[in-house]
């Protein structure tokens, strides 16, 4: 039997590294077509109009599955099931550069985010092998991975078009998907849940489990709001950098690996987590958050300096939503092995919708302030996050 229980067995770092490389290739599937917009739009006719839907699509596709695949994880077994969802996303990955009309463009779109929650079925089932004692250090160490295939996603896809065309950017993810599978079906040890509830029951649960559990609620908010302003970040600051820097595409995607230093801090905070300091964190967040676009205010008048200044406040803005989304995890994790994959997929889905309304809000306020107003609003959103973490309960 290859099933591993948690309390016999600490679980091998071997194990944490496949579960975070794996997290981040996957991951990293909805990021590539956002600087992809422009040569997407012109190979598959999707009008002017129509082009900000090439990423929503996808997101739209990620957030049903959220919903309706990852409860899944409380109710079969798990490597079987985070295989079968890979399949979806190397489909969409390979109907992604045929599509010749907007239409199939966008259902390859939706199956590329349905397939990518295969992620999420692999950061809780790290949870289920680590030991309660070591669980924030485990979670942490995997979103890692998971947060740089976020990071770097956007600066790899321009690179690879730079050189191969946008097609290639795709057709390499499907063959990494493939690998993926081979290796997960080989080296991912079976975990078989124990379900007490129905398909239906559970999906009909999302709903009970969201509105009784006010931990689930409280860390869902904070990471939309951090998540929001992170995507409003990293929408607008790549044409903020060629309008006003003059940086070409190549440049920008050096700025984009920069930020990606921020991701450090998604184990140190699992670590601290563990040791109980959760709340204190929690709140230095939202402060580095905060103080990431006003940083971008200082030395405007000095190019260079304000250049560096920005890439600064990108590392402090990364690390505040990697190590935050560490918190909130850990925290509800402990809710209970039974319901494990649903308070995931609903904590999930709610910050990504968070991260969609920053990336709408972010491209609005750019086109009527630049990056006075833009700056502005994504400050707002961990000043918010912060005043409701102040009626938190010590």
């Amino acid at each position: 039997m290859n099933t591993v229980k948690v309390e016999e067995k600490k679980i091998p770092r071997s194990l944490i590294l496949l579960l975070a490389v794996s997290c981040g290739l996957i991951v990293a599937n909805l990021y590539y077509s956002q600087p992809l917009v422009g040569p997407i739009r012109e190979a598959t006719g999707i009008s002017a109009g129509l082009s900000g839907l090439i990423v929503t699509m996808t997101q739209l596709g990620y957030a049903a599955g959220l919903l309706f695949l990852v409860p899944l994880s409380d109710l079969v077994e798990n490597r079987r099931l985070t295989i079968s969802i890979l399949f979806v996303a190397m489909i969409g990955l390979l109907a992604a550069p045929m599509a010749k009309n907007t239409g199939l463009f966008f259902v390859a779109a939706i199956l590329i985010g349905i397939g990518s929650v295969a992620a999420q079925v692999l950061v809780p089932f790290a949870a289920h092998l680590a030991s309660p004692k070591e669980r924030g250090k485990a979670i942490g160490n995997v979103m890692s991975g998971l947060l740089l295939g976020i990071m770097l996603a956007r600066p790899t896809a321009s690179l690879i078009t730079g050189y191969l065309g946008w097609r290639a950017v795709f057709y390499l993810s499907a063959v990494i998907m493939m690998v993926l599978v081979i290796v997960l079906n080989k080296l991912l040890p079976k975990r078989n849940p124990n379900p007490t509830d129905s398909y239906q029951s559970i999906i009909i649960s999302l709903w009970h489990l969201i509105s009784t559990i006010p931990l689930l609620r409280r860390r869902a908010f904070y990471q939309a709001a951090l998540f929001g302003s992170f995507s409003l970040f990293w929408t607008v600051v790549p044409l903020y950098l060629s309008q006003h820097f003059n940086l070409n595409q190549k440049e920008i995607a050096l700025f984009g690996f920069a930020g990606v230093a921020g991701a450090v801090a998604a184990p140190i905070a699992g670590r601290l987590a563990d040791r109980g300091y959760s709340r204190f964190l929690t709140g230095m967040a939202f402060f580095l958050a905060a103080f990431s676009f006003a940083l971008t205010h200082v030395l405007t008048g000095n190019k260079e300096a304000s250049l560096f200044l920005f890439c600064a406040a990108a590392v402090l803005l990364d690390m505040a939503v990697s190590g935050n989304l560490v918190l909130g995890q850990q925290a509800i994790y402990s809710l209970g092995d039974e319901i494990r994959g649903r308070v995931n997929g609903l904590f999930m889905a709610v910050f990504f919708l968070g991260g969609a309304a920053g990336s709408a809000l972010g491209g609005w306020a750019y086109t009527q302030g630049s990056w006075n107003l833009a700056s502005i609003l994504g400050l707002l959103l961990p000043v918010l996050a912060f005043l409701y973490y102040l009626t938190e309960k010590k």
